[in-house]
């Protein structure tokens, strides 16, 4: 596949065959995120795949009661490593989280590639996730993603983006109506299986 086409047709999948992923497929994706870029090359990150049906709920559970979930053969909770780190004045608190978003990035566009639907999980309780997945002290989970053969024709280009003049600009910022408010909004419309 074309690797626009990757990035034009992913799409959050929320319905999910109840196909097993054979595990060279699930290595490649998983393969995916281990050759992202870091920071200083630290790759301070950690990939938990859970295979177990009550394992699959009680994260379900841990990430809002999205019950969606547990419904995909395989779940990946994506870990990272707290780094004291300097580099990036603010930065340096949050380079963990840039850190692995990049490596989860990556292997959610891999899951594409491979026909596989994802779908990033930012509602999450991390402490009874890190106690049910013995995540260790230094250790946090910034991601989830169920992985899985989506129902139906899931992937398609989404029209709820907004044009590149909306979000480019040229040598300073410049857009006076962002200076104004915080709460410039995202256009939305009915949620479906499979949503931007």
């Amino acid at each position: 596949m074309e690797f626009y086409e990757v990035i034009r047709t992913r799409r959050s999948i929320r319905s999910y065959e109840p196909d097993e992923i054979q595990d060279e497929v699930l290595r490649r994706i998983l393969d995916a995120a281990r050759i992202a870029p870091s920071g200083s090359n630290r790759q301070p990150w950690k990939f938990i795949i859970v295979r177990d049906a009550d394992a699959k709920a009680r994260i379900a559970t841990a990430c809002g009661q999205q019950a969606f979930i547990a419904d995909a053969p395989v779940v990946i909770v994506a870990c990272g490593k707290n780094i004291e780190y300097n580099r990036g004045g603010y930065m340096g608190d949050f380079s963990m989280l840039v850190d692995v978003s990049i490596a989860m990035t990556q292997l959610i566009l891999a899951a594409r590639e491979e026909g596989l639907g994802t779908c990033w999980i930012g509602m999450f309780e991390n402490e009874p996730l890190k106690q049910m997945l013995h995540v260790p002290r230094a250790w946090n989970v910034v991601a989830v993603t169920p992985v899985g053969y989506p129902t139906g024709q899931a992937f398609m280009e989404t029209s709820e983006r907004r044009s590149l003049e909306e979000i480019i600009s040229y040598d300073r910022f410049d857009w006076e109506d962002d200076c104004r408010r915080d709460d410039v909004p995202i256009p939305r419309s009915g949620r479906s299986t499979s949503s931007p």
